[in-house]
């Protein structure tokens, strides 16, 4: 099976832009469990310098940021993917 890489590409960017937009969203409806969820997924490492428990002025940086780089990361992953599928 071969991946159209642009098609794979676009899918994981889209993805990740809906994913970032939901967590900034809850970080900034409900702050503490957010907190709490974040600190549980990096094993308990206090994040309190850190937390202001609101998205910050850089959102629009980070989401574009985020959806470019998995777009770049997603298309390599295609690309990959069918070079080692290749013949099989």
């Amino acid at each position: 099976m071969k991946l159209k890489e642009t098609a794979w590409a676009n899918a994981i960017a889209v993805s990740t832009g809906v994913i970032y937009i939901v967590c900034a969203a809850f970080v900034a409806i409900l702050p503490g469990l957010s907190k709490l969820v974040m600190q549980s997924w990096f094993h308990g490492i206090s994040f309190e310098a850190l937390w202001t428990g609101a998205p910050r002025g850089n959102f629009v940086l980070g989401l574009v940021s985020a959806v470019i780089g998995t777009w770049l990361v997603g298309y390599l992953f295609a690309w990959l993917y069918n070079r080692f599928n290749e013949g099989k």
